[in-house]
């Protein structure tokens, strides 16, 4: 019960451009030359195929980041607003406060001439 090793089917297809046979090489060798450069080359489109998906993904980080920074810019500009809204709620108040602070010395004073009967 012994394991045969697992042989994969070499790449096939015309040679790459960039090899040419030399003159006087044996069929044995040029073959061999064949088998060798079709496996690098098949390897080489891997690795170019690889470096595609990695433009790709740094594509979708970019585009990623790009959002956050959207979404960060509408944190900003949504906690300015709040904070002018505080603002405008809390003057408001204030003004509001001190009315009611000058009409009840306003009243204490009518109650106080009415008292007096001098009104």
């Amino acid at each position: 019960m012994g394991s045969h090793p697992v042989i994969r089917t070499a790449p096939s297809g015309p040679m790459p451009d960039y090899v040419e046979h030399e003159e006087g090489v044996t069929r044995v060798g040029a073959l061999s030359a064949e088998a060798v450069v079709r496996d690098y080359e098949a390897a080489a489109k891997e690795i170019e195929a690889m470096g595609a998906e990695l433009i790709n993904a740094a594509k979708r980080c970019e585009a990623m980041t790009a959002e956050v920074h959207n979404a960060i810019a509408f944190m900003r500009d949504t906690a300015t607003s709040y904070r002018e809204e505080a603002k405008k709620i809390f003057k408001r108040i204030e003004e509001c406060s001190i009315f009611t602070e000058q009409v009840r010395k306003t009243c204490e004073t009518v109650k106080l001439k009415m008292i007096d009967g001098k009104l």
